[in-house]
């Protein structure tokens, strides 16, 4: 059948196309509605309408823009969409709400999350955890994309919804007792139930891990992870802005600075992203204290560029585990001081080894309050 070119009638091919990059979910952000069946009775019913980015006349929603006819009804004009979306960007007829730009930044961004998804390999399927504040305050989409991003193409999510374990929106800030407590329950009881038991049931082998927040509940993620399950903690870069690893950076290396003899209570100082001064830590602890540092050539918050600078700092990490416990016993208390990169702190409670370790308390630098803090306990 001959078919004039600015009808609304659309190619099989062409709809066969726009079905299998959308997934056969609606486009419009937010949205994601699942077109194969009903979302009342689920009985199998197409309730998808293709809805054009650019309208057939100029008098349409949108206008053509120029678009010449025989490219109106392409795969790249037409959006796979539910009929309350459809009608929500037609009746935006001059396009400031929704705009054509708009709709295929959407379409775009749609099509890439599910060639993600749909492309994963068995072997190599990821979990997507984003913990912290900020996230919480972010687009999920625009971050989920962002990790993908970083995980591809040794990783792939399996699943297009990330394992949210945000902090709490409490009236408590950092400055108060209470926002430690709170914020560790929190984490404590959303990673049992959103981790910790699809780990145990097989629904999750591998996870990819995100996490920007106060330190002390890093490391207190870090600890609940433990180095058992297969994790790959992600670093988020300032210059440029993003999750992708780097190249290593040339010259880099650890520096251990370890004590001559035994004084006091044991301070592990981790100066990585600041230099963090023994004044500092005797202001909490008193003059009688024994120092362990780690630190960087020039401690800065933008060092972290490679995931071979975290294996080096897991294995360094252990290894000075092994001297502390041998020099103060594991009856003592560890009390650890860190200024470090988000990773770092989850991947050093990684590396704690519940049933062998000794007790560490984690403090955190609250500027209001003029000095570190004692926030948290893990026994």
């Amino acid at each position: 059948m001959h078919i004039r070119v600015g009808v609304r009638d659309i190619k099989p091919t062409a709809q066969m196309i726009l079905w299998g990059k959308a997934g056969g979910r609606c486009q419009f952000r937010g949205c994601n509605q699942q077109l194969w069946k009903s979302p009342v009775t689920q009985e199998p019913v197409n309730i998808a309408q293709k809805a054009h980015i650019y309208a057939f006349s100029r008098a349409g929603p949108r206008g053509h823009k120029g678009m010449p006819k025989s490219r109106i009804n392409n795969v790249e004009n037409l959006m796979l969409v539910c009929h309350a979306c459809h009608r929500t960007i037609d009746q935006d007829q001059d396009g400031c709400r929704y705009s054509g730009d708009l709709l295929q930044s959407w379409k775009a961004e749609h099509e890439r999350r599910i060639e993600v998804v749909t492309g994963v390999h068995p072997d190599r399927n990821s979990n997507v955890v984003f913990y912290g504040a900020k996230i919480g305050e972010t687009d999920v989409p625009q971050f989920f994309n962002s990790a993908a991003m970083a995980m591809f193409p040794e990783w792939y999510p399996a699943d297009d919804r990330p394992i949210l374990l945000s902090l709490m929106r409490s009236s408590f800030s950092d400055r108060n007792a209470g926002f430690w407590i709170t914020e560790d329950d929190n984490l404590i009881r959303m990673f049992a139930n959103r981790v910790r038991q699809p780990l145990q049931d097989g629904n999750i082998r591998h996870l990819s891990v995100f996490a920007l927040a106060p330190q002390p509940l890093l490391v207190r993620l870090g600890s609940l992870l433990t180095d058992i399950n297969e994790v790959q903690v992600y670093a988020r870069s300032r210059e440029p802005q993003g999750w992708r690893w780097r190249d290593y950076p040339r010259g880099f290396k650890f520096v251990v600075q370890t004590p001559r003899k035994i004084s006091g209570p044991p301070a592990l100082v981790l100066s990585l992203s600041a230099d963090i001064s023994e004044g500092r830590v005797r202001a909490i602890l008193g003059n009688n204290v024994t120092f362990w540092k780690v630190t960087v050539t020039r401690p800065n918050n933008d060092f972290l560029r490679s995931k071979k600078q975290l294996q080096e700092f897991r294995e360094l990490a252990r290894g000075l585990m092994v001297q502390i416990e041998g020099r103060h016993g594991r009856q003592t208390e560890l009390h650890v001081f860190p200024a470090s990169p988000a990773a770092i702190a989850v991947e050093l409670g990684r590396i704690r080894m519940p049933k062998a370790n000794l007790k560490w308390r984690i403090y955190d630098q609250v500027n209001e309050r003029q000095g570190f803090v004692p926030a948290l306990r893990i026994s």
